[in-house]
């Protein structure tokens, strides 16, 4: 594992707003437009304030993946809580021609990673013969802890469906301030369907991979982050059992 080196590539930033830290304890709203997200990066995923969904951003377009399932290209002035975005450059790709669940589909990557310590956009088109999602729900005040709202997730499932997996792979230790590991988002080839991937299995594509070693964490100043108490214990098992890890 972690074989290949990717030294002399470009260093390349990912730009974050806010914390899943934050997030977990019902900082729900943020300050960062989608239009001014857009300006650093064409890549990446998050939420919207109030927790209203999902959100892909593939090929400089902002996607909402609502609670139904159904997606849609959002607002430049809709606001966001937690996003991340880069400028997706792929430095390698890998063929999936039989089938592998999502345990199998993130060991094959972790294979031809070259250190599990950098940050990798991932993104994966191909065909899926199953995929499961959940999409959160639109919270109004007073705003539960995430671990409460994702009780009330909405969840789908597709069969034979062509589209785009697409997130990051963080490492262990960035746990709090992203969610460590893997976190992706779907969205469907015609961009109607998505969400939060949970189970999947990936008949045929390929994987992209994207090498990142810079991190520039933009931190809110609204009320409601400024306010909140991020100090309250260990958040790993939480982030775990919200994000279905």
């Amino acid at each position: 594992m972690f074989g290949k080196v990717f030294a002399k590539l470009p260093d390349r930033e990912v730009y974050q707003t806010s914390t899943i830290s934050a997030l977990m304890d019902a900082v729900y709203d943020g300050d960062v437009t989608i239009g001014e997200l857009l300006r650093h990066g064409d890549f990446g995923l998050g939420t919207f304030n109030r927790l209203d969904g999902e959100m892909l951003v593939l090929d400089g377009v902002c996607y909402h993946l609502r609670a139904d399932g159904t997606a849609g290209v959002a607002d430049d002035r809709d606001r966001t809580p937690f996003a991340a975005v880069s400028r997706f450059v792929p430095d390698l790709a890998v063929q999936v021609g039989s089938p592998v669940d999502r345990e199998g589909l993130t060991a094959l990557i972790d294979d031809s990673l070259s250190s599990e310590n950098l940050i990798y956009g991932i993104r994966v088109t191909g065909t899926f013969g199953r995929i499961r999602t959940r999409t959160v729900r639109e919270q109004r005040p007073p705003y539960p802890p995430l671990a409460e709202a994702a009780d009330e997730q909405q969840e789908s499932e597709f069969s034979e469906v062509t589209g785009t997996l697409a997130g990051y792979r963080m490492p262990d230790y960035e746990q709090g301030i992203a969610v460590a590991g893997y976190h992706l988002h779907f969205i469907d080839e015609a961009r109607e369907f998505g969400g939060h991937a949970l189970e999947l299995r990936l008949d045929r594509g390929e994987v992209e991979v994207c090498v990142e070693s810079e991190l520039h964490l933009s931190l809110p100043r609204t009320a409601q982050f400024l306010d909140a108490d991020l100090t309250n214990g260990d958040s790993a098992a939480a982030i775990r059992r919200v994000e279905g890890g």
